[in-house]
């Protein structure tokens, strides 16, 4: 299974953009989908995840109340709508995939770039 980011782009601070992640293959049945990003310089941190099959969201709190992680089966797609967004947010963005409850996430694409102009 590969998972392919999507959506970014650039906006001005407090605009909103939707990303996509779309997982490849017939089967797609992991424990949760996670979406992550990378700021220049910086290492990776968690944005958000949501389990596949519950749809139990989790947020950093640097997106808690902007950001929302939401899921459609049947597309095997994953969305982050992102609003109010800030400089702060500029990063690549990635979506990726734990199959078991504690496992580590995987199957990392291409990211997709968000920047955020002040």
């Amino acid at each position: 299974v590969q998972l392919q980011a999507s959506g970014g782009g650039l906006v001005q601070a407090g605009g909103s953009l939707r990303l996509s992640c779309v997982a490849s293959g017939r089967t797609f049945s992991p424990f949760s989908v996670g979406w992550f990003r990378q700021a220049p310089g910086k290492e990776r941190e968690f944005v958000a995840r949501i389990t596949w099959t519950v749809g139990s969201t989790y947020y950093a709190d640097s997106v808690k109340g902007r950001f929302t992680v939401s899921r459609d089966g049947a597309k095997n797609t994953v969305y982050l709508q992102m609003n109010s967004l800030k400089p702060e947010d500029t990063a690549v963005y990635y979506c990726s995939k734990a199959d078991r409850v504690g496992a580590r996430y995987d199957s990392w694409g291409q990211g997709t770039q968000v920047t955020v102009s002040s």
